[in-house]
């Protein structure tokens, strides 16, 4: 069975990733799972210059998922690259490095060295954050901006570029075409969405910012439409994202026509379930005489 695919010139043993802030840089799960099986794994958000993040509290579990509200806590680009991408070459996975900014010109400079680290496979551009020049609205969120940032970003990396989508805009289409139109290799989607929880007792916001981003179960319809919308607007493949936690979800992605998908927020309940998903979405094909995982991409009829 083959599960192989590509993005750009970069070709994937399978299709099973882990998403961004949910696996950490990946070298704390390597006692839990072999790394270098699945399709690649997806670093935090690296920023120019390290990031302390936001003040506790800044977890709070919800009905079938969760809100965070880390603040994109990361030790920066530099020290990533110093002392975590040589340990991760070492292990033989494919590894993506997830960045954002502030301004257009940390997400030019943060992606012209993440260009020039050897070993490093594709980078993801992360636009769910402040446009300073905008007035504080988000990159994802103005398509023109998102475009204009896109074409910044490819202009300055060889490797294959990845944007990641924000779900919070009202068309998720308009901004899949921006992407494409900027250059962008692949579209992963979605992010979190904007949530918030309240402690009955106190009547305070269980996060310390108020709102946080809601990953888990709760948002798979939500990710799973987003990824029908994306993948019938544009020709590059889309990555999957949202709820994921097993083999059906798996396969009801890729139906809807995404050609990979990261698994995020189950790794904190079973920090090796990416490796089983490669295992379970083998087993599924061969039970179901699917001799390529292509034949499900985009299989949905309508």
């Amino acid at each position: 069975m083959n599960s192989r695919f590509s993005i750009g010139s970069l070709k994937f043993k399978n299709r099973i990733m882990t998403a961004s802030g949910t696996f950490g840089y990946g070298l704390k799960f390597k006692d839990k799972m072999d790394i270098a099986k699945i399709g690649a794994i997806i670093t935090k958000g690296l920023s120019l210059k390290p990031k302390e993040g936001n003040p506790m509290p800044r977890i709070a579990e919800t009905t079938a998922g969760m809100l965070n509200s880390i603040g994109l806590q990361n030790v920066g680009v530099d020290a990533f690259g110093k002392n975590m991408l040589p340990k991760l070459i070492k292990t033989g996975a494919m590894v993506i490095a997830n960045f954002f900014g502030d301004s257009e010109g940390e997400y030019v400079e943060t992606a012209k060295k993440l260009d020039a680290m050897d070993g490093l496979h594709a980078l993801e551009m992360n636009v769910s954050c402040p446009n300073v020049k905008k007035g504080g609205i988000q990159f994802g969120t103005d398509p023109e901006v998102l475009e204009k940032l896109t074409a910044r970003v490819k202009a300055v990396t060889q490797k294959p570029l990845i944007v990641k989508l924000s779900p919070n805009v009202a068309d998720i289409k308009q901004f899949a075409r921006a992407v494409e139109n900027g250059g962008a290799d692949a579209i992963s989607a979605i992010n979190t969405l904007i949530g918030m929880a309240i402690d009955i007792k106190t009547k305070k916001p269980k996060l310390h910012r108020v709102t946080g981003g809601l990953s888990g179960p709760a948002i798979k319809p939500v990710a799973l439409r987003m990824v029908y919308e994306c993948a019938r607007t544009v020709k590059i493949p889309i990555i999957g994202i949202g709820g994921i936690a097993s083999v059906e979800d798996v396969v009801e992605f890729l139906i809807a026509g995404a050609s990979a998908v990261q698994i995020g927020t189950m790794n904190f309940v079973e920090p090796a379930i990416s490796q089983r998903l490669v295992s379970e979405l083998e087993t599924y094909c061969k039970e179901n005489d699917i001799e390529d995982v292509s034949e499900l991409v985009g299989a949905i009829e309508i």
